[in-house]
């Protein structure tokens, strides 16, 4: 994978000589909505392991790390994204239809849900999202730190922190990295979420009904905007994450901020993110749903069109936004403490069995 992205960025900076293979996966884990989560501090508790001159292989605590990483973070934008699937489902249902969005009209429709399909109906289409969310999660921030590594050499600032530039295109490439890998799971997702239990019994159903039925490249219906998309809300949420935690070092002297100063930063950058991004949102959902909806649409321009000729601009591609801003919050605040509980207790266990050793 590394080496993928090692090839990538050097077409795209050709002046690098040779960068040294880098990919930290284990120093940055989280969600596949763009908010970075850093090296957890931990203040002088005993659960850091203790460093030697003398440790049986270096390799191995190093893919150690890694492992505890990704499993921390696997863990925490599974939990994160298991909590707010059902206001996750009510925005694609919002955003795929021609009724206007309120809160009493989304609660409306969740206990309707609830009545005519039952409790569990409300994760409908979460199976799709987690498989969809564990690869591109560590896709994503490794993608992160190689572009980190890369425009660093490239624009001379090795070892230090990016200037903002360098900062947002790392962002926008690794989040274009990880959708372009990724994306027919959130195809299969979208559909999950908007019909009903009938139609599609699992995800290998929906692959398999997709592929007879409207061909392969139905998978890729809807790439064009969510790449479009991709590039300013995972440029913008990395970039507005990074340059809070910067911030903050240098006004308050400490390497890194507490977690509800972490939970804060990435609900900014999640908010900021989302909202440049948003209208590119409701016209992926909308092109990857048209084959169950009964709509037809064929290019990005036309779908805009149509939709603010029926629902207006702002009621029509902004649909749904202030749902996100009430689960996006809520999202990361779950996704850190679970990181952090994670890596505490997999640090103990780390710690206790080298004592024992």
């Amino acid at each position: 994978m590394c080496a993928l992205l090692q090839t990538v960025a050097v077409v795209l900076f050709p002046k690098l000589n040779e960068p040294e293979p880098f990919c930290p996966l284990g120093s940055a884990t989280g969600m596949g909505n763009g908010v970075r989560e850093g090296q957890v501090d931990f203040k002088g508790q005993d659960v850091e392991p203790t460093a030697s001159a003398h440790l049986p292989a270096e390799g191995i605590q190093e893919q150690k790390k890694v492992l505890n990483s990704l499993m921390s973070g696997a863990l925490a934008g599974a939990v994160a994204k298991t909590a707010v699937a059902p206001l996750d489902r009510t925005k694609i249902m919002f955003q795929v239809s021609s009724k206007r969005f309120s809160a009493k009209e989304a609660y409306r429709l969740i206990y309707r849900t609830y009545l005519n399909e039952g409790f569990w109906s409300l994760w409908r289409g979460n199976s799709a999202t987690m498989v969809r969310v564990i690869p591109y999660a560590a896709i994503q921030f490794c993608a992160h730190e190689e572009y980190k590594q890369l425009l660093g050499s490239y624009y001379g600032f090795q070892g230090k922190a990016l200037t903002p530039f360098p900062r947002f295109i790392a962002g926008s490439l690794a989040g274009t990295t990880a959708a372009m890998l990724t994306y027919p799971l959130d195809m299969v997702r979208a559909r999950m979420a908007v019909t009903p239990k009938e139609m599609y019994s699992n995800i290998v159903h929906v692959f398999i009904r997709i592929s007879r039925e409207e061909g392969l490249k139905t998978l890729y219906r809807g790439f064009t905007p969510t790449i479009l998309g991709v590039i300013p809300y995972a440029g913008l949420s990395f970039f507005t994450y990074e340059t809070l935690k910067k911030l903050h070092a240098d006004h308050s002297g400490k390497s890194q901020p507490s977690p509800p100063e972490r939970l804060l930063f990435g609900a900014c950058a999640g908010l900021i993110g989302q909202s440049a991004s948003y209208p590119l949102d409701v016209v992926r959902r909308r092109m990857q749903t048209a084959g169950v909806m009964g709509h037809t649409y064929s290019s990005i321009l036309l779908t805009m069109q149509e939709i603010i000729r029926e629902e207006g601009l702002i009621r029509g591609l902004y649909k749904g936004l202030s749902m996100n801003w009430v689960k996006g919050p809520i999202a990361v605040g779950i996704s850190f403490t679970t990181f952090d509980l994670t890596q505490i207790l997999l640090r103990k266990l780390q710690h206790s069995t080298n004592v024992e050793r």
